[in-house]
């Protein structure tokens, strides 16, 4: 039947990368360890095999369900509203959504994941001290532990907090709503601005409206209901083989044409071409250049491909979240 869950019973055999044995293969996983607990080689694991299976990209391996050696004695806590609720995965969390009232804060709304890195290294450049955090939310990846950049990022100091908003869960505070995570972060942890768009793994249906990039029109909503500066990154390149994501992806100019408001879009300095095709799409949006520092961003050590073009390759990818994150300073 179409939609049923395809678990398969197997065994850790390796834990570093995580590998486990179905039916007598080896075959690669992942399990959110702050959900599920630590794995380790022997212990018997269910695990969710249709993204390997069907031989998916960034989603190709197993995902855990759970462990069945050591994974049953969770719980605990006094928090009583639910994320993932009414799904075998639901779990009490500790909302960060304030009562009442909250600051107006600069919003940045990522088209991808891919965004998040270079527009937090390019709003550190340009305005040190400037606290930037990042909201989760649905359209790629939900688990927030699922993310290399959000750990680095974190660990350089370049992010000063991760929200994940509903259904995203796992990050190091907890929103029921994409509102209510901007209200959190601006009143309950007082950053100055903020980074909202999905997890890795953007999700398509190759169809004008059924994609990942679709996110970005409610997060847009979110930042403008709430009153807040929102500017949008947008995805360029000048390099994907894929003709509806050439110079102005059709995710971008997509959710500019459905948005009920004016938004602000950063495009990198010297695309006039570009510009003037964002300029071009329905909403009066403002469209204005900024710097793009791509030597500097590439010098970093940050993350350089995507969808295994690097920064070289596809430079146009990178220069718009890079633009995009330089003109936090003008709201910051």
């Amino acid at each position: 039947m179409s939609g049923r869950l395809k678990l398969r019973r197997g065994v850790v055999v390796e834990e570093e990368p995580l590998t486990v044995e179905v039916g007598g293969e080896k075959r690669p996983a992942w399990a959110d360890t702050a959900l599920l607990g630590e794995m380790r080689e022997g212990d018997e694991v269910i695990v969710n095999v249709a993204a390997f299976d069907l031989g998916l990209g960034s989603g190709g391996f197993d995902v855990v369900h759970v462990n069945l050696s050591r994974g049953l004695e969770g719980g605990g806590g006094s928090e009583h509203v639910m994320k993932l609720n009414y799904s075998s995965l639901q779990h009490p969390v500790e909302p960060v959504e304030p009562a009442s009232g909250f600051p107006s804060v600069p919003v940045l709304v990522l088209p991808l994941h891919g965004h998040l890195a270079p527009a937090a290294w390019a709003a550190a450049q340009a305005t040190p001290g400037l606290r930037v955090g990042y909201v989760q939310t649905s359209g790629g990846a939900l688990p927030g532990s699922l993310s290399r950049d959000v750990a680095e990022l974190r660990e350089r100091g370049l992010l000063a907090g991760h929200i994940t908003a509903a259904p995203s869960y796992g990050g190091e505070q907890e929103a029921l709503s994409v509102p209510g995570a901007i209200a959190g972060a601006a009143g309950t942890l007082g950053w100055g601005a903020v980074l909202v768009g999905p997890g890795p793994g953007i999700i398509g249906s190759n169809t004008e409206l059924g994609h990942g990039g679709m996110a970005a029109l409610d997060n847009a909503h979110a930042a403008l209901s709430l009153r807040c500066p929102t500017t949008i990154s947008p995805r360029l390149s000048s390099a994907d083989p894929r003709e509806r994501h050439v110079n102005v992806s059709h995710h971008t100019y997509t959710v500019l044409e459905l948005l009920l408001a004016p938004v602000e879009v950063a495009v990198p300095e010297g695309e006039p071409d570009i510009a003037a095709a964002l300029e071009a799409a329905p909403g009066r949006h403002r469209v204005f250049p900024a710097q793009a520092d791509l030597d500097g961003y590439e010098a970093s050590g940050l993350p350089t491909k995507t969808m295994g073009r690097s920064l070289r390759e596809d430079p146009l990818f990178f220069a718009a979240p890079l633009a995009a994150g330089a003109t936090l300073r003008h709201k910051g």
